[in-house]
């Protein structure tokens, strides 16, 4: 019997699903936490279980296919590469979530004749000025779908100043005209090709180490199985990898339109079935957050709330997300809640990575391995750094997966109810005590709270993507004030079931669902859908 396996990495898990190649069966499931600052680690973990769990023989597996919302979540979460975008030829300005977008003269017209020769004094300036402030580049010239040729020298000329960084072009992309979203697509790929490549190396690595020498494919965002080489080089091709296997799982249900809900750690995704019951695809491209790009990928709508949505408490009330961080539950060390969640203001607790080491030594790294555990407030009393400065640094020490970061989450809410048991409920219930006296609440009001609004920011999520897909226009703010309307009542309701995914999903959609007046379904292996999704995918794709 030959069998293919499926791997779904995400931000608080990494999920595996073993299946018979013929059949479609799946033979066991693994659920490990995602181990950021060494994802061979959490692979590996996911692998070993797969394969304990069935006793089958390495040679046996014969594909490994891979999903992953790394790519999503360092979207919604602005991580990834710091990223410059030179812009050649165009001078309406936009802007994007990037280190620095440069404007710089040159371009084609449309018959692919140049317009205005290329600035290389300029260029070259503007690369010495940047090459210590970023990760990788982005470059998009005027009409370069007719001529690439100043794309291709500033390519050149990258990679004479500025060593082997990665550098994206956006006519390997896009065929397709709109410079704007021709300029997104090269920053996104650009943005994420070192955090695929990270991820490519560690899946490889973990396959080794359990001696598993088949193909290992990812599925792209059209739901495509491409090639490890191929999506290192066109990273953006994953931001909807993990959104593809949700909608290919949610259509191995059913024969009918529907949603598919995938609540995870970071964000929650979703995604349409069409009346066949059959992924909608956005063949014009896919839009992540800000960026609206030229990536084929399932039709999609993706915000920052999940299970690890950072709960912070302020001046009595309190806000979640978009931030993720390690519940409480789930923490592995740290000083008593008591001596930081009692501070004022104080929500987070930031914990360095026992082992890892900066290339550049900075005083806050310095100063947390000798504290071993501390708040904003005593990093900033230690090392002088507040504001700006103080949450940049400790943003690039949480990209390069130095620090963990942890708080009170809906996680911890759903712990503290009695709704789950994944960690330290008592660490749980301890500190919702704590944060719900700033609330003027019981440590059971408070969690309540946080699961009503955790649910309201789904109901939301939900409305918000069903209205810009058939209407083109978003209603987000009119959406989330409109039960607060003094003079009008609004309700909707979804004529669509809901299917869910995801660990924390039975336990948030039923009220969602309610509420928008439909169904929801939660599969056999829900918990690892996307896992199951990524499998099948190799069961029927060559």
């Amino acid at each position: 019997m030959n069998y293919v396996i499926g791997i779904d990495t995400g931000g608080t898990c990494t999920d595996a699903v073993l299946m018979e190649q013929d059949t479609g069966k799946i033979i066991a499931t693994a659920k490990r936490p995602t181990t950021h600052h060494n994802l061979a680690l959490g692979t590996r973990d996911a692998l070993s279980a797969l394969l304990d769990a069935s006793a089958i023989e390495p040679h046996q597996v014969k594909k490994i296919a891979v999903s992953s919302t790394l790519a999503t979540n360092s979207v919604v979460e602005n991580k990834g590469a710091e990223v410059a975008l030179l812009v050649i030829g165009y001078v309406k300005h936009f802007k994007l979530p990037v280190k620095a977008v440069v404007f710089i003269k040159g371009g084609h017209n449309i018959q692919g004749k140049e317009e205005v020769p290329l600035d290389l004094e300029y260029l070259v300036s503007i690369i010495e000025g940047l090459r210590e402030e970023v990760d990788a580049y982005g470059i998009c010239s005027a009409m370069s779908i007719k001529n690439p040729a100043h794309e291709l020298v500033a390519q050149e000329a990258i990679k004479m100043l500025d060593g082997d960084k990665p550098v994206f072009c956006s006519h390997q992309a896009s065929n397709i005209a709109g410079m704007e979203q021709r300029a997104a697509t090269a920053g996104l790929h650009a943005k994420l090709m070192p955090v695929m490549q990270n991820y490519v190396d560690a899946v490889l690595t973990a396959m080794e180490e359990k001696n598993l020498s088949c193909p290992m494919t990812l599925v792209a965002g059209n739901g495509q199985l491409v090639d490890a080489s191929h999506i290192i080089r066109h990273a953006a091709l994953t931001v909807a990898s993990g959104p593809a296997c949700t909608a290919h799982f949610g259509s191995m249900q059913t024969d009918l339109a529907g949603l598919v809900i995938d609540i995870g750690g970071t964000t929650t995704d979703i995604t349409m079935l069409d009346n066949n019951g059959q992924p909608v695809l956005r063949e014009d491209g896919c839009q992540i957050g800000s960026w609206r790009t030229h990536i084929e990928a399932v039709d999609m709508h993706t915000g920052a709330i999940g299970g690890d949505s950072h709960v912070q408490v302020e001046r009595g009330d309190f806000s979640i997300g978009p931030v993720r961080v390690t519940p409480i539950s789930l923490c592995p060390i740290g000083p008593s809640l008591e001596e930081w969640l009692t501070e004022k203001d104080s929500s987070k607790l930031i914990i360095p990575v026992l082992g890892q080491r900066e290339e550049a030594p900075t005083d806050i790294f310095t100063f947390l391995q000798g504290a071993g555990a501390a708040t904003v407030k005593e990093i900033c009393k230690a090392t002088g750094h507040s504001g700006i400065i103080l949450e940049k640094q400790l943003e690039k020490l949480a990209k390069n997966q130095l620090i963990i970061e942890c708080g009170f989450t809906p996680t911890d809410a759903l712990h503290v109810l009695g709704k789950i048991n994944l960690g330290d409920g008592s660490r749980a219930r301890r500190a919702a005590d704590i944060l719900g006296k700033k609330c003027e609440m019981t440590a059971e009001e408070f969690s309540q709270q946080v699961v009503n609004r955790s649910q309201n920011l789904i109901e939301n999520l939900i409305l918000d993507y069903v209205i810009q897909h058939y209407w083109g226009n978003s209603l987000t703010n009119f959406i989330e004030n409109r039960k607060k309307h003094p003079m009008l009542g609004v309700d909707f309701t979804i004529k669509a079931p809901l299917i869910g995914i995801g660990a924390v999903a039975r336990h948030l959609l039923p009220e969602v669902a309610k509420k928008l007046g439909t169904m929801v379904s939660f599969p056999l292996h829900c918990e690892v859908g996307n896992a199951v999704g990524a499998a099948h995918i190799a069961c029927i794709k060559e």
